[in-house]
């Protein structure tokens, strides 16, 4: 839309007040609903105990020290804890103010915190402020603040003083609007990835919120535009979100937010959610699972996620494809270690009266932009998933992972991709990919010579068959560029997973062949599970007598156990197992090793 068509739109939407929010207005019988009604009963018993837990306590202080800590040493956690419990506070504060009205103290609160990060030096986290000059800095997080102010502004209405309503006004005009207008331009503006829709998403949110004047908000609102026009580009049009589970919860809910209040303000006129590939991408949290809370948490995604319910519940009402989550994965309120906002509110003013299923459904998909298969099969024995991927090494919060895969059954993963590991200097800098979660050497891939997988956009995935559904489903990959191994003249991994029986079963083939035979070379498969040598298998133990019992070619594979520990994404040490087959004499030029995966159950 050109800039003189949006200001049009500007100049007749919708006023920016509790309308948006509640439909008939009422705000009062809302939260009274909300507190007094079993459906929410869980979400508020959540809230008031955070609350129990917060009263009394002191905001904490943002010291020089913490806020260096990142400069000296390249850890994140030290100032990141107080920032987001800051930001926690202020969620619960207002939540609880809404929820008990009656309860001065609450907005007391309120005052309070919003006073102490409206008096932060700067919003943004120390990792993100890089070399530029901070008062002119956007980031995910300041971004998110401003936003979260606006929308709080909003909606205690004149709950709240006069002056903190003219502090927000002012710390969002000079920390996100003038900014945003006048300097950048940003890296995130053109970005393909979460980054241009939380930043760009969360400015023009507060835009809409807080601006009286049409022609500046239709400046910001041209812009926002032209950032989602990229964030967009970074999907294709099976929706996959490449960055995982977690970043679409994260990147795709801020798209919805500001789509939300987009179509809101503007009558509908301004509406994302007509686009195909928008509803592509709403649908593809029902794929990603392999069942229960688990997801194929390739890239940087955790094993387990739960669901934003508000968000999840909002796409049902727009598109009838998206499939309701089982309610006992959804996120409770304080999951979020950054204690979001947007997502916190959203999940009660958006969520459905309906109760959800108690499982997802059967489902099996490939998704051919991002060469990702996904399945999951209920059966009388339980909850079966199977996932794998192909694409390519250059992708975003990239692993290089080229046929990695993810076997999960009846809520135990056997097989297993480490995810995020702490973000730190390092994680993000010229020797990512020697950290265990994100190199190859911490998947399920081969290792030829001892070299791992290179990363690159030419390290790529070609997918010679692919098919999802019926009692079958395959993928059969030829992983060559993957290597930079001179000698290496074909690799090809092919998946076949069957469905027929109650117990599914996994077939995986690597077939090899070399201009020269390597002097070593070895399998990997990865699990957070202790393996079991037995003899001719490896067997995996699952919960209640139940496991995984792994079949190999015998005569020419000999088995080892490799124990490694990484620092997963919240700085805790885990521990996990490489099951590592190597070549049981000299590897020939040609090579073909065949595994079973047969799930037991006693």
């Amino acid at each position: 839309m050109l800039r003189s068509e949006l200001l049009a739109t500007v100049q007749n939407m919708e006023p920016a007040d509790i309308r948006l929010y509640y439909p008939n207005g009422d705000s009062t019988g809302f939260w009274s609903t909300v507190r007094n009604s079993p459906l929410y009963a869980e979400e508020v018993a959540e809230i008031l105990a955070e609350g129990n837990r917060l009263r009394g306590e002191k905001v904490p202080e943002l010291t020089y020290d913490l806020f260096t800590v990142f400069a000296r040493t390249g850890s994140r956690l030290e100032y990141e804890r107080p920032y987001f419990e800051r930001r926690r506070m202020l969620n619960t504060s207002v939540l609880l103010s809404l929820l008990e009205p009656e309860q001065e103290i609450h907005i007391h609160a309120v005052c309070e915190i919003i006073w102490s990060i409206c008096n932060e030096y700067t919003w943004c986290l120390p990792a993100h402020t890089g070399n530029s000059g901070i008062p002119e800095t956007i980031d995910l997080f300041s971004a998110e603040t401003g936003f979260a102010l606006s929308e709080i502004s909003c909606l205690l209405g004149d709950r709240l003083p006069v002056l903190l309503h003219t502090r927000i006004k002012e710390e969002v005009q000079r920390r996100l609007f003038g900014p945003y207008l006048n300097s950048g331009p940003y890296h995130w503006e053109t970005a393909t990835h979460n980054w241009a829709a939380v930043c760009s998403g969360s400015v023009g949110a507060a835009a809409m919120l807080m601006l009286k004047d049409p022609e500046t908000l239709a400046d910001i609102l041209f812009k926002v535009q032209g950032t989602m026009e990229y964030y967009l580009q970074g999907f294709g049009q099976d929706g996959a979100c490449l960055e995982g589970m977690g970043y679409w919860n994260y990147g795709f809910g801020y798209f919805v937010y500001y789509a939300d209040l987009l179509r809101r303000r503007s009558r509908g006129e301004l509406d994302w959610f007509r686009l195909e590939k928008v509803k592509s991408i709403a649908a593809f949290q029902q794929k990603c699972f392999l069942g229960g809370n688990v997801v194929a948490n390739f890239s940087d995604s955790q094993q387990r996620v739960s669901v934003s319910l508000g968000l999840s519940h909002y796409l049902g009402t727009i598109y009838s494809e998206v499939e309701s989550p089982p309610v006992s994965i959804r996120a409770s309120y304080t999951e979020d270690h950054c204690s979001r906002w947007a997502p916190a509110v959203r999940n009660l003013i958006w969520r459905s009266p309906v109760n959800s299923r108690s499982e997802w459904a059967s489902s099996s998909s490939y998704l051919p932009d991002a060469e990702w298969l996904v399945t999951r099969k209920i059966t009388p024995a339980g909850v079966f998933g199977f996932a794998a991927k192909g694409g390519n090494n250059d992708e975003p919060h990239n692993h290089n992972d080229l046929g990695q895969f993810v076997l999960l059954g009846d809520d135990t993963v056997y097989l297993s991709d480490l995810g995020s590991g702490e973000y730190t200097a390092g994680y993000f800098g010229a020797e990512r990919y020697t950290y265990d979660c994100n190199g190859s050497q911490g998947h399920s891939v081969p290792i030829i010579d001892g070299q791992y997988q290179l990363p690159g956009a030419g390290a790529c995935a070609k997918v010679l068959e692919a098919e999802a559904g019926g009692d079958e489903s395959v993928l059969k990959l030829d992983l060559t560029s993957a290597y930079g191994y001179r000698p290496l003249e074909r690799l090809t991994r092919s998946f076949s997973w069957q469905t027929s029986d109650i117990l599914p079963a996994l077939t995986m083939t690597d077939d090899f062949r070399f201009a020269e035979a390597p002097a070593a070379l070895m399998e990997r498969l990865v699990t957070f599970c202790q393996p079991v040598l037995e003899e001719g298998s490896v067997l995996l133990r699952g919960t209640g007598g139940k496991g995984l019992r792994i079949l190999y070619n015998t005569g020419a594979l000999r088995p080892e156990i490799s124990e490694h520990v990484y620092s997963n994404h919240f700085g805790e040490a885990r521990t996990w197992y490489g099951m590592d087959f190597h070549t049981s004499g000299k590897p020939g030029k040609q090579e073909s090793y065949e595994f079973e995966f047969q799930f037991m159950e006693t």
